[in-house]
């Protein structure tokens, strides 16, 4: 089975938490705190595969959680970091955020890697918050929470070249005849369920990659047929090869069939007009092909158009198709998956863009006049809080101080003994 997206959750490991713990030796009197820090935790890490070629193993496992670090413990022993998680993904995917729609890595070489979701750092044990006014705190960090979030893996079939066409045209016959690929062949429409990949190389030994993709129909940018499952996969071609059954025995019109197929390209995506396009008249062993194809040369009157007449069947003309793809591709640059707004003519220059902070805390208000607070650092702050003691009880309403949270509150118009929720936690604001 052929899968080409799918959804998933990842989440980093949580940080190991740091622990309060004192030196307790004979005849040392007032060792000092003693508590170590806790592990850091493993990242989910992508890595290229080159043997895979579907997404199928994420149809069985959609949640990949990475380790926690270890604890910290007594005699300043920090605890042990996690080993990150390592997940295998096929070449040529792309894994974008749900939530925010951002690309978060592009996957497309053998051993590529990616960190899709960082792990927590480890808590702080009490050794570090020793201070000459606090020499012997009873305070820890709880370790932080690592970054969970929704992906959705994209796989766009890794292809120098692509053959796009409607329905029985022939593209399955031409792939199994320039390569050693063998696709479903049959004489009923839509034969080919999956794309098919197969290495073409030439009489003077330069190769491609040569991908055949399932029939076009009409409609197929907006779900038709086959079309929108695997109009993705075109994106990353180079060079179109567009086959047009010159016979007309399935009756269509071959001029009509081609303007219908570069009409749903454009309408997927308007840079597939931007890549070089071959037009492979085929079937030409057929009684009326001759006559089809001239007559199509006059509706098209287009004098750069490159057109090759071919018969994947008697395998006439298909040296002087695969030299001209070659010859394409050596000339043609690779396409972005997404266009770049600026450019730089020195390579090595690094483009930094301006990314707006997300503010610290938001407040708003529950059903019940409840203050609500949110916000990625101030739940982070509070998960990492240890509430046993009460020494970080009063670090975290320094740091919510600090962070402005109080004038806020007030601003809001928050009065002595309002009710303040915070996640799972409720508290009444104190003037």
């Amino acid at each position: 089975m052929f899968v080409d997206h799918v959804k998933i959750f990842v989440k980093g490991g949580d940080g190991g938490d740091g622990m309060v713990a004192f030196r307790r030796e004979k005849y040392i009197a007032l060792g000092g705190p003693a508590g170590g820090d806790g592990g850091r935790g493993a990242n989910v890490v992508f890595i290229v595969e080159e043997g895979l070629r579907t997404l199928m193993d994420f149809r069985y496992q959609r949640h990949f959680k990475a380790p926690r670090g270890g604890h910290g413990g007594s005699k300043n022993q920090h605890g042990r970091g996690a080993s990150d998680m390592v997940v295998k993904v096929p070449p040529g995917t792309i894994v974008t955020d749900v939530v925010t729609g951002d690309i978060i890595a592009d996957l497309v070489e053998h051993g590529q890697t990616a960190v899709i979701a960082k792990g927590g750092r480890g808590g702080r044990g009490n050794s570090r918050f020793a201070t000459p006014q606090n020499p012997a705190p009873e305070l820890s960090e709880m370790g932080e929470p690592g970054v969970d979030r929704e992906i959705s893996l994209e796989l766009k079939v890794l292809a120098d070249a692509g053959l796009v066409g409607f329905p029985s045209v022939g593209k399955s016959t031409l792939l199994s005849v320039v390569s050693a690929a063998k696709p479903k062949i049959a004489d009923y429409p839509f034969t080919t369920l999956v794309p098919n990949l197969g290495m073409v190389e030439t009489e003077d030994h330069r190769g491609f990659a040569l991908a055949d993709l399932p029939g076009l129909i009409e409609g197929a940018h907006a779900g038709v047929g086959l079309g929108h499952q695997f109009l993705r996969h075109i994106e990353r071609t180079r060079v179109i090869i567009h086959v047009i059954d010159m016979s007309g025995v399935e009756g269509r019109d071959p001029y009509e069939d081609f303007i219908t197929i570069n009409e749903e390209l454009e309408k997927y995506n308007l840079r597939l007009t931007e890549r070089p396009q071959i037009i492979v008249a085929n079937k030409m062993d057929m009684p009326d092909s001759a006559e089809n194809l001239e007559e199509f040369k006059k509706k098209l009157n287009d004098d750069d158009a490159i057109i090759f007449p071919i018969s994947a069947i008697t395998r006439t003309g298909l040296d002087d198709l695969l030299y001209a793809v070659a010859d394409l591709l050596e000339t043609t640059s690779e396409f972005p998956m997404h266009a770049i707004e600026e450019e730089d003519d020195d390579e090595r220059s690094v483009l930094y863009k301006h990314e707006a902070e997300a503010p610290e805390f938001e407040i708003t208000r529950d059903d019940d006049g409840a203050y609500v607070l949110s916000g990625y650092t101030i739940e982070r702050l509070f998960k990492m809080t240890d509430f046993n003691f009460d020494q970080s009880v009063r670090k975290f309403a320094r740091q919510m101080r600090g962070m402005g949270v109080d004038d806020a509150l007030r601003e809001r118009g928050a009065k002595d003994g309002d009710i303040v929720r915070l996640l799972d936690f409720t508290f009444e604001f104190i003037e």
